[in-house]
């Protein structure tokens, strides 16, 4: 049995403010219901998964415009590594050094029963929003299996 596989791209800016490095990370809220009112543990890097016929890199380029409706920034693709879920999911994550503003992403969206076994098909946003954050606050509001990821990055740019 194949395991599921997943790509994205963490975006990260250097602020120059704080101790260490100084910088922040661009992170999205996931939208829909089975989310909504979720702050803490309730965000994600932008990312997705693919198949056997798409390289890791690539598919988090497509996953991230897919997600933030914009196109992958250029420049240093930092790898972070993997990270395997609990679920066996292997997820692979780059950084990349860009600025974004969060007031131009469009969404891309998802279709689900909502509400379940009523029959109605409803559209949301794959992620509801986007934000710039200080690795502390990252990671309290990211998914605790994404942590690792915030970790690389601070190790990586304090390297």
């Amino acid at each position: 049995m194949t395991r599921k596989r997943s790509a994205g791209l963490l975006l990260f800016r250097r602020t120059g403010e704080g101790p260490g490095p100084g910088f922040e990370v661009l992170l999205g809220r996931m939208g829909g219901p089975l989310w909504a009112g979720r702050d803490t543990g309730g965000w994600a890097i932008p990312k997705g998964e693919y198949g056997p016929d798409e390289t890791p890199r690539d598919a988090a380029r497509r996953e991230f415009t897919e997600e933030i409706g914009l196109p992958p920034p250029e420049g240093e693709y930092l790898p972070l590594g993997d990270v395997r879920l609990a679920s066996g999911k292997l997820v692979t994550i780059w950084a990349v050094e860009a600025d974004l503003d969060p007031a131009l992403m469009v969404p891309g969206t998802f279709s689900m029963e909502w509400p379940p076994h009523s029959g109605t098909m409803q559209d949301f946003p794959e992620l509801d929003s986007v934000a710039w954050f200080t690795p502390e606050v990252a990671a309290v509001k990211v998914m605790p299996p994404q942590v690792p990821f915030l970790e690389r990055l601070q190790e990586l740019l304090e390297g």
